[in-house]
């Protein structure tokens, strides 16, 4: 059975039992973005093309790029619900959860210890803070994030031990964090028949994403993999694990630390799915500061190594960085941000070339109408290379300018 879904019927039962013994209170929030971006003419990965675009020439002008629906029930002073709900045009009018868990966190005079289980984000970005793990700053995510939005998720359980400054006459927060998990073994697929892409587009649950249909999954050696990935799902058996730290200093600066680790066993395939076990591990380190009450800056890397296959067949590390700077002024908010991703190709498997090579520029403009209309234009430059583009007779090389406008209304 897939790992959303236990935990789905875990969470279920729980929450069966807690209503019958709480008085139940609610919150829930949306929000709908209503896009127009010039299309893309390169089909995009979404529909197995090879374009780093979104939106392509399938797509429509005006679009709602995206619609979400939070919810939070509150069952006593330590329990709470969390749930979050997606819908997407692309590729085929998506509707599903990216969030749903429950949260404990007792009341406490000194450390501050709290859980969650369920399926949900770590929380390793700086870059999505808002509303459904959205970012306040630029409508298309860093690559780093995109693909953590992708193909990174918990379907387990996550403790947090926290020092609250204002408990201990401090001026720094801190925080442990742990996580058991399962249903994340084909974390690297899209970085190894891909690369990183900035966009904004995020996975719900039981999602099938697709990539272009490259040459070498038609080998004897790669027979076993689909041409596209089950992000979600489990292979092995095996539990991952995360383990990380938060650092804030008088709320001004703050610093995440995380060691990530699926445990996938590269030689364990489920036929039927056509789905790898991927060894996926790496470290991030993401950094905000306050420069001024009106200036952000934040800054995140990546760093790490993705497998599968028999004797590690594909063996690939990657990194990804990115910096951005934020001002706001009256109803403005500008942002712009630079970023460089690399997937370098490790394996003696020449007829699957795997490397790749994303740079791009993010200039962002918002202006606030009002407390629940918003609205903005971007412009993203992306510089892409992937050395499987010539074994489809396309140019090494692809440039991809993207301008985008938004409304967003939250309710």
């Amino acid at each position: 059975m897939n790992m959303s879904r236990v935990l789905a019927i875990s969470v279920a039962t729980l929450l069966s039992q807690l209503t019958q013994a709480q008085e139940i209170t609610g919150k829930f929030h949306g929000l709908v973005e209503i896009t127009a971006t010039n299309t893309s003419e390169d089909r995009s990965w979404l529909r197995q093309g090879w374009g780093v675009a979104r939106f392509d020439a399938d797509s429509d002008v005006f679009n709602v790029s995206r619609a979400a629906l939070t919810g939070r029930m509150d069952f006593s002073s330590a329990w709470s619900a969390h749930a979050v709900a997606q819908y997407v045009p692309d590729p085929d009018h998506k509707l599903g959860f990216t969030e749903a868990y429950m949260h404990y966190q007792p009341l406490a005079q000194g450390y501050q210890f709290s859980s969650k289980i369920g399926g949900f984000y770590p929380r390793m970005s700086l870059e999505n803070p808002a509303f459904g793990w959205s970012s306040p700053y630029t409508f298309n995510y860093s690559g780093l994030n995109a693909w953590l939005g992708e193909e990174v998720r918990t379907f387990g359980a996550e403790f947090e031990l926290k020092r609250a400054a204002r408990r201990f006459r401090s001026k720094h927060d801190v925080s442990v964090i742990g996580a058991l998990f399962k249903g994340n073994d084909p974390a690297g697929t899209l970085l190894a028949w891909r690369g990183f892409v900035p966009h904004d587009r995020q996975s719900v649950f039981n999602e099938r994403i697709a990539f272009a249909r490259v040459k070498s999954l038609y080998t004897p050696q790669l027979r076993f993999q689909g041409q596209y990935v089950d992000p979600f799902s489990e292979v092995d058996g095996r539990f991952g694990y995360y383990i990380g730290a938060h650092w804030s200093y008088l709320k001004r600066h703050n610093l995440r630390v995380y060691w990530y680790d699926n445990n996938g066993d590269p030689s364990a395939v489920n036929y039927n799915t056509k789905q790898y076990a991927w060894d996926t591990k790496f470290w991030s380190l993401a950094w905000r500061s306050k420069v001024s009450a009106q200036t952000q800056f934040i800054t995140q890397a990546m760093y790490g190594n993705t497998a599968m296959g028999p004797r590690r067949g594909v063996d690939n590390d990657f990194y990804s960085w990115y910096v951005m700077l934020s001002h706001t002024f009256n109803d403005y908010r500008i942002s712009g941000r630079v970023e460089q991703s690399k997937v370098m190709d490790k394996d003696i498997w020449a007829f699957d070339p795997n490397a790749s090579f994303t740079q791009g520029i993010t200039l962002n403009v918002r202006k606030t109408l009002s407390e629940t209309w918003q609205v903005g234009a971007e412009f993203q430059f992306i510089d892409y290379e992937a050395e499987s583009r010539p074994m489809a007779y396309l140019p090494l090389d692809l440039n991809e300018q993207v301008w985008r406008v938004s409304a967003q209304y939250q309710f």
